[in-house]
């Protein structure tokens, strides 16, 4: 099957043909330097959870450990059909995790390359405040440090490069990337339903001191008017206005 067929299978309207290369960072791959912890309630589960990050050797990247069961953070294991929430799974009907995006968004932006997961109380992350500012204060904790295969060996660092535009688009949203020197983000949002949400663009140039005051205290939220029929549809058993905002 195609990229586009693939694509249109799971409800995208609109895609190009995907060109990506990898490059020469010229940096070593990164691990952290220390475990850490934190323990929350997972907003679709309600159930109280422990996810506990560990240092990995270079080469075997970021991963989740759910009830001894290995789950990679690739976008292949991402599921197509994951409401409100990124679900990965370890093949057709294998081990899960949800509701990962706040703590891989966080590993990305800090060049955490390699990072074992060990998930305890369930198969969901635990939500915490609701935003990735947690988990940005837990890897500055652990600290980062060159990563080291079996071997002993340092490995180079690859970052994707783009060759050509990518565009996806599903509804009335859509994600495009273009090929750029740096990593450019502009971001808008229309939420008519929300007058506290409303209209909003943000655009910057992004690093980690960027990501950690701009991007990272960004919280979930919801619509008032929404939260009985996310409910009875079994979803968001832990939400509260402790991990969420609620918009009338």
């Amino acid at each position: 099957m195609s990229t586009a067929a693939a694509a249109a299978g799971r409800g995208l309207k609109s895609v190009s043909r995907a060109a990506f290369s990898w490059k020469p960072t010229g940096r070593a791959q990164q691990t952290l330097a220390a475990a850490v912890s934190r323990s929350g309630v997972g907003l679709h589960s309600g159930a109280r959870a422990t996810a506990r990050l560990l240092p990995a050797r270079a080469g075997e990247g970021r991963y989740f450990v759910v009830e001894e069961a290995r789950v990679a953070a690739e976008a292949g294991n991402a599921e197509p059909q994951s409401p409100l929430c990124t679900t990965l799974r370890s093949g057709s009907g294998g081990a899960r995790v949800r509701t990962v995006e706040h703590l891989l968004s966080a590993m990305e932006a800090f060049g955490v390359d390699n990072c074992r997961v060990e998930v305890s109380g369930g198969d969901e992350i635990p939500l915490l405040d609701g935003s990735a500012q947690e988990w940005v204060e837990a890897i500055r904790g652990a600290g980062l440090c060159a990563a080291e295969d079996i071997g002993g060996q340092k490995l180079e660092k690859l970052a994707p490069k783009i060759d050509e535009p990518v565009y996806l688009r599903k509804d009335d949203c859509f994600v495009a990337a273009f090929p750029s020197s740096q990593i450019h983000i502009t971001y808008g949002i229309d939420f008519p339903k929300a007058p506290a949400i409303g209209c909003q663009w943000f655009n910057t140039f992004l690093d980690a001191d960027i990501y950690s005051s701009k991007i990272a205290p960004a919280r979930t939220f919801c619509i008032f008017e929404e939260v009985e029929k996310m409910r009875d549809a079994g979803l968001i058993k832990g939400g509260s206005l402790e991990n969420a905002m609620v918009c009338r």
